[in-house]
C-alpha cells in the first residue's frame, strides 16, 4: 500500500503558516508571520530590476555571484571581525534556511545529536528531524531568557555532533553574552563539536546588546557554520538570498549539496543584495535599529496594558507574551480566541516548545507602523472585553 514515509507522518505544517492562513479568513492584522512588509532600499530594487532587464536571469555559480561573495567577505570582516575567503569560504544560498539544510545534509548524520536551546525556531528543529538527526533541548528561563551552563554540559553525549544557536534568537529575542559565548565555544572545543550559528536578526538589537560571532572566538572558526541572510534588513523575505561562511574543507560539500537542492540562489536577486552591501552605510543599520525600537516598546507597551505580560527581547523582532488570561487550556485555543476577539494573529507558543510553551503567544513587529498602531488599537479592544 502507498503510504507517506514515517517522517512525514510525523512533520506538520508551521503554525507560523496555519495562523497567517486564520488572519486571511477573517482579514486580519497578521502579527504571526515575519513577513517583514517595510520598504526595500533603493539601491537594493535599483540594482535587482537592472540585473533583470540586463537579462541576468540564467544561473550562476553554484556558491554564488562573485560580487556578492566579495561583499559579503568585507562584511563579514567589518561587522562580524570573521575573517572569510570569498572565493572559497562564502556560499551564497537559498535564503539562511538554505544554509541550514546545505550544512545539516553535509555535516550530520542520522542518529547524530543536536543541542537546541528553546524556546527555538521551529525550522531548525524540523530540518534536524528530517534528517534523522535526534534534538536535545536545554530551556531558558523568562523574562531574561537565561540557562543552565550545567544543564547545557549534561546534555553532552558521545552522540552529540553540534549545537544550534541563534543570536538574537527567534522567538525569544534573546541575544548570547559573550560569557555565554565564551562558555559554548569551550564545551564544542572540548567535546569536538560543530556550533551552526543563525544570525539572521544580527542587526536588530536593543538596550545595549552587541551581536558577538562565536566564530571570532579562539578555536571556533574551524568548527563554526556562521548563518545569516538579508530577508530581514533589506524586507526582501521572498527574494530568498541567504549565505554560509566557514571554513573550505565544509563550504566546498555544502555548496554541493545545496546545488543538489537548489541549484542557485536566484540570480538577479544577488545583484540587488550586492548594491545594499555596497551602497548602504552603518547609519542604515543604526537607523533600522532605532526604527524596530519605536517598534518594539508600541508593541509590548500595548501588550503589558492589555493583561499580556510581555518578555520585552533584547533582539530581533519578536516579543513572547504571557497569554495565560485569555480563554483556553493551550496556546492554540488562546491564539484563536485572540484572533477572534481582535483580529490580530499570533502564533501558539507550543510551536517553539517540545512540551511547553501552553500559556504564551509570539508576536513579530517587523510591520509598517501604520498598520502596527492598527494592531495595537485593536489589542486594546481586548482590555475592554477583559475589563468587562
Amino acid at each position: 500500500m502507498l503510504e507517506l514515509n514515517p517522517t512525514a507522518k510525523n512533520i506538520q505544517q508551521s503554525e507560523i503558516r496555519i495562523m497567517s492562513v486564520e488572519c486571511e479568513k477573517v482579514r486580519g492584522i497578521n502579527l504571526a508571520q515575519g513577513i517583514c512588509d517595510t520598504d526595500v532600499p533603493a539601491p537594493v530594487l535599483r540594482a535587482a530590476k537592472a540585473a533583470m532587464d540586463a537579462g541576468r536571469n540564467q544561473y550562476v555559480r553554484l556558491d554564488g555571484i562573485a560580487e556578492l561573495r566579495r561583499a559579503i567577505a568585507k562584511k563579514l570582516k567589518h561587522y562580524n571581525g570573521i575573517t572569510a575567503d570569498p572565493d572559497s569560504e562564502v556560499i551564497v544560498t537559498n535564503g539562511s534556511t538554505g544554509a541550514f539544510h546545505s550544512a545539516i545534509s553535509s555535516l550530520l548524520s542520522p542518529g547524530d545529536e543536536a543541542i537546541v536551546f528553546e524556546p527555538y525556531y521551529g525550522y531548525h528543529v524540523n530540518m534536524l528531524q528530517t534528517a534523522g538527526v535526534k534534538c536535545v533541548y536545554v530551556q531558558f528561563a523568562p523574562p531574561e531568557w537565561s540557562y543552565s551552563f550545567d544543564a547545557l554540559e549534561r546534555t553532552i553525549t558521545p552522540k552529540t555532533r553540534v549545537i544550534i544557536l541563534n543570536s538574537p534568537a527567534n522567538p525569544s529575542g534573546k541575544v548570547f553574552s559573550h560569557a555565554e559565548l565564551e562558555h559554548i565555544a569551550a564545551l564544542a572545543i572540548k567535546h569536538d563539536l560543530f556550533v551552526f550559528t543563525d544570525e539572521i536578526y544580527e542587526y536588530f538589537l536593543f538596550d545595549g546588546h552587541t551581536h558577538i560571532s562565536i566564530a571570532t572566538f579562539p578555536g571556533m572558526r574551524e568548527r563554526t557554520i556562521t548563518i545569516s541572510g538579508f530577508s530581514k534588513t533589506f524586507s526582501i523575505t521572498g527574494w530568498r538570498i541567504g549565505y554560509a561562511a566557514c571554513a573550505k574543507k565544509w563550504a566546498s560539500a555544502m555548496a554541493y549539496f545545496h546545488d543538489l537542492t537548489y541549484i542557485c540562489a536566484p540570480s538577479p536577486f544577488q545583484f540587488g543584495v550586492t548594491a545594499g552591501l555596497e551602497e548602504l552605510d552603518d547609519q542604515f543599520y543604526s537607523d533600522l535599529c532605532a526604527e524596530y525600537l519605536v517598534k518594539r516598546d508600541l508593541l509590548c507597551g500595548t501588550l503589558r496594558e492589555v493583561g499580556l505580560t510581555p518578555y520585552v527581547p533584547q533582539g530581533s523582532y519578536y516579543v513572547l507574551a504571557d497569554s495565560s488570561m485569555l480563554p483556553g487550556t493551550n496556546s492554540k485555543q488562546r491564539a484563536m480566541a485572540l484572533l477572534e476577539k481582535t483580529g490580530v494573529a499570533s502564533v501558539p507558543g507550543e510551536s517553539f516548545y517540545h512540551d511547553s510553551g501552553k500559556d504564551q503567544l509570539r508576536f513579530c513587529f517587523a510591520k509598517k507602523v501604520p498598520d502596527l498602531e492598527e494592531a495595537c488599537g485593536r489589542l486594546m479592544k481586548l482590555r475592554v472585553v477583559v475589563i468587562r
